[in-house]
């Protein structure tokens, strides 16, 4: 999450964001029921419009391959 959104935002999302598609529950309070913590993240790209091609995450090889 810290990689799309930056540390402090991410820790908001994950203690105020109520996701709507999850029972209206927040990831912080998914995750301490055992969700699917990839389930939370799609909820959480969708609601907040994160591109598809952004869903994976980033490819942490290939960025450090650049970086070389």
């Amino acid at each position: 999450m810290a990689d799309e959104f930056g540390k402090a935002q991410s820790d908001v999302l994950i203690r105020d964001l109520a996701l709507m598609e999850l029972g209206d529950l927040t990831a912080a309070s998914l995750l301490a029921l055992g969700e699917d913590p990839k389930q939370i993240w799609l909820a959480i790209c969708r609601v907040q419009q994160v591109p598809k091609e952004r869903w994976a995450g980033l490819d942490k090889k290939a960025k450090k391959q650049h970086a070389e």
